[in-house]
């Protein structure tokens, strides 16, 4: 029994023992070990909580919810450690005072940093923006592979990989083409010569989308004649797709068909004229 108190006042004793003695900040090898240990348990509590959720997710969430879930990892981790230092007698105020100045430094050095993170957990939230929707950023066409909690990573029509900070999609204006749907109207824009029969171009521009596969039949195209030009009557040919990454190479395919029926039954598309008058000066000759 004896031997029992003994032991029990040694290990009082040794868990009492400063490891860090100031005015202001005591810590004890108790503090440190009950921290130490809250730490792991919370870890494991984290990873069983991780595991339950992503297993009733949908695979396209499961990103982007371990993308908040690294972060409030980390934020859950400092709110633990204040909270037993706190708990243990440590003066949090006098670290916080005495810190001021760092943190006003460092405030300013991440202050993108917590702007892209804090963008990129609503951007997850609020569900703007997919895996596989196709964007447009400073005249950059790409489609989105991958949404992290900083930038978000889009492959453009060249594949080229554009990174993208998360806070543009909150303070820039950027296109979304599939957004609501993957459905987009697109257009392309022809002159042809003044006399041309408008109801026989009318026609052939709309048999020039018939043959195409990735030209939706429903909604229909039409053609709007828009304007009467300085050189030329000037339409549009407007058309249905579902694959608005590949839209210069259908509209390509198009503008050579419209070509060679324009050839075929006479049809021209002119090019810019102008009419140059000289008035001679009969005082001169």
């Amino acid at each position: 029994m004896e031997n029992v108190k003994n032991f029990l006042s040694s290990l009082k004793e040794w868990l009492s023992y400063d490891l860090v003695d100031t005015e202001t900040i005591h810590i004890t090898v108790g503090t440190f070990l009950v921290l130490i240990a809250i730490l792991i348990l919370s870890t494991f509590i984290l990873r069983v909580v991780h595991r339950i959720v992503v297993a009733k997710l949908p695979e396209g969430d499961k990103n982007k919810f371990v993308s908040i879930f690294s972060f409030l990892k980390y934020f859950f981790y400092i709110i633990i450690v204040i909270m037993v230092l706190h708990s243990s007698g440590v003066n949090l105020t006098v670290l916080l005072t005495a810190s001021a100045a760092l943190f006003v430094g460092l405030g300013f050095a991440l202050q993108y940093l917590f702007q892209d993170i804090i963008s990129g957990i609503l951007i997850i939230l609020d569900q703007s923006l997919h895996v596989g929707d196709i964007i447009e950023v400073d005249g950059k066409v790409g489609r989105v592979f991958e949404i992290r909690l900083r930038t978000t990573r889009a492959l453009t029509r060249d594949d080229k990989v554009i990174v993208v900070p998360n806070h543009m999609f909150l303070t820039d204006i950027i296109y979304n083409y599939t957004q609501n749907h993957n459905t987009t109207r697109e257009l392309i824009k022809v002159g042809v010569a003044y006399g041309s029969d408008v109801e026989k171009v009318t026609k052939l521009l709309i048999e020039a989308v018939a043959d195409q596969s990735k030209v939706l039949k429903n909604p229909e195209p039409f053609v709007t004649f828009d304007d009467f030009g300085d050189s030329a009557l000037l339409f549009s040919l407007h058309f249905y797709i579902t694959d608005s990454y590949a839209d210069p190479r259908i509209k390509s395919d198009i503008r050579y068909k419209i070509d060679a029926a324009f050839r075929d039954n006479g049809v021209s598309i002119p090019f810019p004229q102008r009419d140059l008058h000289i008035i001679r000066n009969p005082k001169t000759t």
